[in-house]
């Protein structure tokens, strides 16, 4: 099972695509990960989970495209609930 994720920082949203949600919030909480280390809090929501990787990749792809990524905006900023830091 892959999970596609959202990170919502400050000013960015970050999406990503992992097969352990857990380890992968972890990485990025510890400044693990080159393109949200440094960011600040963050929150995390949980868009979709997949059976398997490539239909996982196809949906993490939409999220990051201009389309997703304003359903983001639009519906993210303002039901997040978990603290990232």
């Amino acid at each position: 099972m892959y999970s596609i994720y959202a990170l919502h920082f400050e000013k960015i949203i970050y999406v990503g695509m992992t097969d352990n949600i857990e380890r992968r919030i972890r990485e990025h909480k510890n400044g693990k990960t080159r393109s949200t280390k440094n960011r600040g809090d963050f929150y995390v929501e949980i868009m979709e989970e997949c059976e398997d990787r490539k239909s996982a990749r196809k949906r993490e792809k939409y999220w990051k495209s201009g389309c997703g990524k304003e359903k983001l905006k639009i519906a993210g900023w303002s039901n997040g609930s978990s603290s990232g830091s």
